[in-house]
């Protein structure tokens, strides 16, 4: 039906060229932004000066909202399977923060010449999924744009007093990690129609679909210390982040990072995104990577994600219990590495 003619169109872009802004870009815009900052807000619980994942905002004594957005061009040919993508990305934030979803608005371009209906199709999947995490669409805004891009403006709610940040991580913690990584590089490698690319293809959607809904109430649950997604900056730029928020040293074990099947094989055949690109010239020398490292394995670790994983640290005595609740619920969760010690840092053994 339509959808094939979605596909006719060659708009599915990769994950790692629907292009965030890099790190450093971004830093230097937002350092000259006035306002957006808690101290100046006593409401306001996380704004601007925390780059966390969300705002969040207390608007009742033991009740606080929790605020995001975020939208890309499509990743996928299929527009239901892009609108379910884009959707789980918007929402991952709020789970980042240890909230649930409640209400979310689109946000969406579309080409004139485009056939509507398979816009229609995007909106279906993105409603869908917001359904699947206990909240509802109740409106948004379209423009007219040369590319498609959908996403979404989530509002979630959080106990002020169980917010996850990026900053909390104690030294002696546990790094964990949800999903596997190499979503950027599947989907570069399907956009190149790289032979064989069929299977990684496959598992890299099936895990973008997924929602960190269970993961999230699980490290809330086990009284996990700092959490955060990893999506368009990559595992290491996002591990930087809780290193330098909670200003300790993180340590991430290369050999247990899991990765999403054929991504590293992709990687040494020479797929790579821009956006792995800018990761790493941006983190530059603030990751330390091991000698010899295989040049695969650092691609993968640079690698943008889309509906990515989140990382959490735990104290080791609940690593073991809170890694296996998500397990179970989600089919998979893996020790990466640990926290030491400051000052700020992070390193890749």
């Amino acid at each position: 039906m339509a959808i094939e003619a979605f596909r006719l169109t060659g708009l599915a872009s990769c994950a790692g060229c629907a292009a965030k802004m890099g790190l450093g870009t971004l830093a230097e815009v937002l350092a000259n932004v006035p306002g957006f900052h808690a101290g100046a807000h006593p409401e306001l619980l996380v704004g601007l000066d925390g780059a966390d994942d969300a705002a969040v905002y207390e608007v009742a004594p033991g009740v606080a909202i929790v605020q995001t957005l975020d939208f890309f061009p499509p990743v996928v040919d299929d527009p239901y399977t892009y609108g379910a993508i884009a959707a789980a990305n918007a929402m991952s934030d709020v789970y980042a923060m240890g909230g649930q979803v409640r209400l979310a608005l689109n946000i969406a371009a579309w080409p004139e010449d485009l056939d509507v209906a398979l816009f229609t199709e995007v909106l279906r999947g993105g409603a869908a999924k917001v359904a699947e995490a206990g909240g509802v669409i109740a409106g948004g805004h379209t423009i007219f744009d040369p590319e498609p891009k959908y996403g979404l403006s989530v509002t979630g709610v959080v106990d002020p007093a169980k917010i996850m940040r990026k900053a909390g991580a104690l030294p002696g913690d546990v790094l964990l990690l949800t999903k596997r990584i190499g979503t950027g590089l599947l989907m570069t490698a399907a956009k190149e129609q790289r032979p064989a690319h069929e299977a990684g293809y496959e598992a890299a959607v099936t895990s973008m679909l997924m929602l960190n809904r269970a993961a999230s109430e699980a490290a809330v649950a086990h009284g996990a210390h700092a959490m955060t997604d990893i999506t368009g900056y990559s595992l290491l730029g996002h591990a930087r982040e809780m290193a330098d928020r909670s200003g300790v040293r993180l340590v991430i074990e290369a050999a247990r990072v899991p990765a999403l099947p054929d991504a590293q094989r992709f990687a040494a055949e020479g797929v790579s995104t821009g956006g792995g690109g800018r990761n790493r010239a941006q983190l530059g020398d603030r990751v330390t990577l091991p000698a010899g490292i295989d040049e695969s394995l650092a691609t993968l670790l640079f690698d943008p994600q889309t509906s990515g994983p989140l990382l959490i640290a735990v104290a080791e005595a609940d690593a073991e219990r809170l890694r296996s609740t998500i397990e179970a619920e989600t089919g998979g969760c893996w020790r990466i590495g640990t926290v030491e010690a400051g000052p700020a840092a992070l390193e890749v053994r």
